[in-house]
This record gives C-alpha cells, sequence and structure tokens, in this order.
C-alpha cells in the first residue's frame, strides 16, 4: 500500500451516470489487476474505494505514471468527484487488496462483468492478451445507453459476448443467461473464470460456472469498507477458511473457499 497525491488529468462521462476518471502519480503499488484504490473526499470521514480499471507506468525509474478508474454515481461522494476537473489534487492510497491471479488462467479464460463490476476485468484482459491468451468475456448491462468499455475490450482481441437485461444489445437478460448460452457451444472449453459484480450475479454465476459445469474460478466482491487496508475488521465476511477482510484479503476470493 502506499499513499501519495494524484493530480487528475481526465474526468468524462461514459454513460448518463457511469464516469471515467484518469489520475497522474506514483502508481508503482498497483501489481495486478483486481486491486484498488481508495480516495480522500474533503467533507467525508470515509474514502471511497474503487477498482483499478486500468494502469499505465510512464516513468519505471520513479513508478509514475496514470491509473484509470470507472465509477458510477451512486452518492454523495462520486456526485461530487463527477464534477473534479483536470489539475485537482486528490490524496489516494494504492495497491489495496488481493487481486486476480492469472497464472491460473489456462487456454481458454473468461472474464464475466456487471455494471461497474466490469472495470476491474479490462487490467485483466489486457494482462492475458500480453502473455498471449486473449480470454473470452461477458459483459452485462440494463441497457443499450449504459454500456461502456465494449470497444476497449475488442481492441484487446477478446471474444465479446454482451447481455443487456432489456434485451436492447445482444443477449436478453444477465450475463449468467449469456454464461448457458455460451456453454451450449460446442469449443466452449473455459478453463477458469474470474468475475466481478453485484453479489447476486456472482453466486449465481457460481451456481451455474462452478457448481453445475464444474468450472473453477476467482470472484472479486464489493462490501462496505472503514479503513480499506485491513485494520477496522468492518468488511470480514466469513468463508471455508475462515474469517476474511474484503478489503485486505480479497477482494478475490476463489470458489472453493466461498460460503454463500
Amino acid at each position: 500500500m502506499k499513499q501519495g497525491k494524484f493530480r487528475i488529468s481526465e474526468n468524462k462521462k461514459l454513460t448518463p451516470s457511469t464516469y471515467m476518471m484518469k489520475l497522474e502519480g506514483d502508481v508503482s503499488a498497483v501489481k495486478v489487476p483486481g486491486q484498488f484504490i481508495n480516495i480522500r473526499l474533503d467533507g467525508h470521514f470515509l474514502r471511497r474505494p474503487i477498482s483499478v480499471c486500468d494502469v499505465n507506468i510512464e516513468d519505471p525509474a520513479n513508478g509514475t505514471g496514470t491509473v484509470t478508474i470507472i465509477y458510477k454515481v451512486l452518492g454523495r461522494g462520486t456526485e461530487e468527484m463527477s464534477c473534479m476537473t483536470p489539475g485537482t489534487e486528490l490524496d489516494v492510497l494504492t495497491g489495496l487488496g488481493y487481486g486476480f491471479d492469472i497464472r491460473d488462467a489456462g487456454d481458454m479464460p473468461l472474464l464475466v462483468g456487471g455494471g461497474v463490476g466490469i472495470p476491474p476485468l479490462y487490467l485483466t484482459a489486457k494482462m492475458m492478451e500480453s502473455f498471449g491468451t486473449p480470454p473470452v468475456v461477458i459483459l452485462g448491462f440494463n441497457s443499450k445507453e449504459e454500456m461502456f468499455l465494449v470497444e476497449d475490450f475488442i481492441a484487446l482481441k477478446c471474444s465479446i459476448i454482451v447481455a443487456t437485461a432489456d434485451g436492447s444489445v445482444g443477449v436478453k437478460g444477465t450475463v449468467v443467461d449469456a454464461f448457458k448460452e455460451l456453454m451450449k457451444l460446442p469449443n466452449a472449453a473455459i478453463s477458469h473464470f474470474y468475475a466481478c459484480g453485484p453479489e447476486a450475479m456472482l453466486k449465481a454465476l457460481y451456481k451455474a460456472a462452478y457448481e453445475e459445469a464444474g468450472i473453477s474460478g476467482q470472484l472479486s466482491f464489493e462490501e462496505r469498507m472503514g479503513c480499506g487496508f485491513g485494520a477496522c475488521m468492518g468488511c470480514s465476511i466469513e468463508t471455508k477458511n475462515g474469517p476474511k477482510r474484503i478489503c485486505k484479503d480479497g477482494p478475490v476470493l476463489r470458489t472453493e473457499e466461498i460460503l454463500w
């Protein structure tokens, strides 16, 4: 974990309620996809934890570069973030959390994301593509108007399946419906899956992919956090291996250890 000052270089609207922010600073603590940063906002007691979408180290000698986040306006804090302009400085904790282990990807990895659970999968796909294994990606949205990052995944040579709740694009339904359609294909030999999204989505995917199809995977969980680095124990959940802190021991947990 590192604490430092970051400068906003870009902050733009992607959908009616979703924004992309790019921050410049010391990004050397961001090591693996699935980690998150924690942003301090003036006038708010708790920091805002947000998953890392992308990271680029521009000067390896001192670790400086850019980190990209995508966030949804859900309350007063994120609403204030949406109005911040380039040049604004923020106090940020980086390198937080235990992320995805792409060494388990295998020959045909699958990434599954819903809504604002999609951003950390972009860096995951980017790293997989750099190793010569572009994944299959299922992206879930409520509607066409809420879609983002689809073209970015396509640029990484990923095989993309989009699911929308209203059927305006792709498979009508959830990412789990899209997963079940994918598994009907004769060449769908999924080796390992990685997922991030709402708990209801993760639970349904766990049942379909792990319990029914026998595919092991890694799931990134969301939980309300106090400190964000394991001191307060406020985000602890029970697993088969005992209690774990989502901020410190997660947010990524393996299917073999999850208790619902």
